[in-house]
């Protein structure tokens, strides 16, 4: 018995000895993809920046592969970014606006001391960067996007003004008198339209309205507070209700307040104690979290942390299992992106799932929950496509995906159809032939040489086979957002665009958005192809 237990030891260490010997001997023979004008950086750095990538980088967010973008991103964008999350402050690069002194962020959010030495960080450099391509491979369809879409009909606001800035905009088909409504940035003002599209009414907002939370007799409307990244906390929430004659009226009461750029709120009963709770995804910047607010009463709310991340983008609130308990969808983007779940396991409590993941680069803007194969299941419609940060390329896995559930909240890859700078997708049956086509915008489209990248429609013809479309007119402005519903009470889904005409990250087309309508309704005609 003994010596049979000692053969057995004996054989799994030397079975053990042989897979460390064969896993060395592999990574020692891995081919590289060497970027020719980088050749006196090592082999050796390479394999070790590799090693402390793995160790270190994916610490916090999926390990990215160095082929996910040019060089240049890495070297003068991504990596400087990331250094100061551990310690490391001055590497060789000039021009990087440091946050380490930042009053709105935590004296302990960056390490005390460096968590590796400057030879280290070196190895990650030269590890991206000498095995990056110098250029990303453009995008590749199969199909063209025709232009000549005549499902829909392009619609303008009776107002127009310079250089608008859109940055919400809703159709509101339970409000006949106001079934639209936008908000401006620069203007600071929230309008109200009919569905001739005429202005009804208007109401001054201090900061940008970027979401609204839609109630029986009130709105609660979401205030980003400052627009542009910052880790400060000057977002809140507040209600606005329809007064004598249908008049907006903003409460003067702040339910919240010193939130961090939040770019959604949504009320639902999530304890099921019979009072409104509220969601909220304060997106932030370097800082951020995904909470959630318990009424407790006499407008008292008690803060719970389900997320102490940035990035909360998108949420959902529904009964998946349909256990009588709301869960919780979210869409996580601003570094370990991706798809949670938050099952809610009743009394305040919620187990989190990540459904899907995707690398940093990937720049997460919008998801949707929509059955394509009627399944009874979700699936998820989901884009990417932000281009502002520190990599500002044309990407050839920017786009929209669909990703099918296997009824275990599984989901794989079934669809993507590429689209530069994508920024939103929504998913309905618009022309009404009984399954889903799909809706898109693009921020960060390729305005130069693709500018009907703006917005496209898919047209659904089974076996997950869609067939793509634009309309000339929209070229006219940049889509910042994007909202679907029936506008004129037709039983026909309408679409209005937003054009936020400022930004960067892209090169800019002959035309001048800045002269483009501040949003756009195509309006559905019922005419297919």
């Amino acid at each position: 018995m003994m010596s049979t237990s000692i053969r057995f030891i004996t054989l799994l260490v030397l079975s053990s000895f042989i897979i460390l010997i064969s896993s060395a001997l592999f990574s020692s023979c891995k081919n590289y993809h060497r970027n020719k004008a980088y050749p006196n950086v090592s082999l050796s750095s390479i394999r070790e920046g590799e090693a402390l990538a793995i160790k270190y980088c994916q610490s916090c967010h999926a390990l990215p592969d160095p082929s996910m973008l040019d060089t240049k991103s890495w070297e003068k964008g991504v990596l400087p970014s990331m250094g100061p999350r551990l310690g490391i402050f001055e590497f060789g690069f000039e021009g990087y606006p440091s946050f380490k002194n930042d009053r709105s962020l935590d004296s302990n959010f960056y390490p005390s001391r460096p968590l590796l030495t400057l030879k280290e960080w070196q190895h990650i450099l030269d590890y991206y960067v000498a095995t990056s391509p110098d250029t990303l491979p453009g995008q590749s369809r199969k199909q063209r996007i025709e232009n000549n879409l005549s499902l829909f009909t392009v619609r303008l606001p009776s107002i127009s003004y310079y250089n608008p800035t859109t940055s919400f905009v809703k159709i509101n088909s339970n409000d006949s008198l106001h079934p639209a409504l936008i908000s401006d940035v620069l203007k600071q003002t929230m309008y109200s339209f009919n569905e001739n599209l005429h202005v009804t009414d208007s109401i001054p907002t201090a900061g940008p309205v970027v979401h609204i939370d839609f109630t029986e007799k009130q709105m609660m409307a979401c205030n980003v507070g400052v627009l542009n990244p910052n880790n400060g906390r000057a977002g809140k929430g507040q209600f606005i209700s329809m007064g004598i004659a249908g008049k907006m009226q903003e409460d003067k009461h702040v339910l919240f307040d010193s939130l961090q750029r939040p770019v959604q709120i949504t009320s639902a009963d999530l304890n099921n104690d019979g009072k409104n709770d509220y969601l909220i995804c304060e997106f932030g910047f370097l800082t951020g979290a995904l909470t959630w607010r318990e009424n407790i009463g006499s407008n008292e709310f008690k803060k719970h942390v389900l997320r102490p991340l940035p990035g909360a983008i998108k949420a959902y609130v529904d009964d998946y299992n349909k256990d009588g308990l709301l869960d919780i969808w979210v869409l996580f983007a601003q570094g370990e992106e991706g798809i949670f779940l938050y099952s809610n396991k009743g009394g305040g409590n919620f187990k989190q799932e990540e459904v899907l993941r995707f690398p940093p680069t990937h720049g997460s803007s919008y998801f949707e929950l929509a059955d394509f194969n009627k399944d009874g299941y979700p699936d998820i419609v989901y884009t990417c496509g932000d281009n502002a940060d520190y990599s500002p390329v044309l990407k050839p896995y920017h786009g929209v995906y669909i990703f099918m559930n296997d009824k275990t909240n599984r989901f794989a890859q079934e669809f993507f159809f590429p689209i530069n700078g994508c920024y939103k997708a929504i998913a309905r049956d618009f022309d009404n032939d009984g399954d889903l086509d799909i809706a898109t915008i693009s921020f960060f489209a390729d305005y130069t040489r693709q500018p009907e990248e703006g917005f496209v429609y898919l047209e659904n013809k089974g076996n997950y086979e869609f067939q793509s479309f634009s309309i000339a007119e929209t070229q006219t402005g940049r889509w910042l957002t994007m909202d679907a519903g029936d506008l004129n009470g037709d039983g026909l889904i309408d679409l209005v665009l937003g054009n936020f005409s400022m930004g960067t990250g892209i090169k800019k087309p002959k035309k001048d958005w800045r002269m483009g309508p501040p949003f756009m309704l195509l309006q559905n005609t019922g005419k297919k192809h």
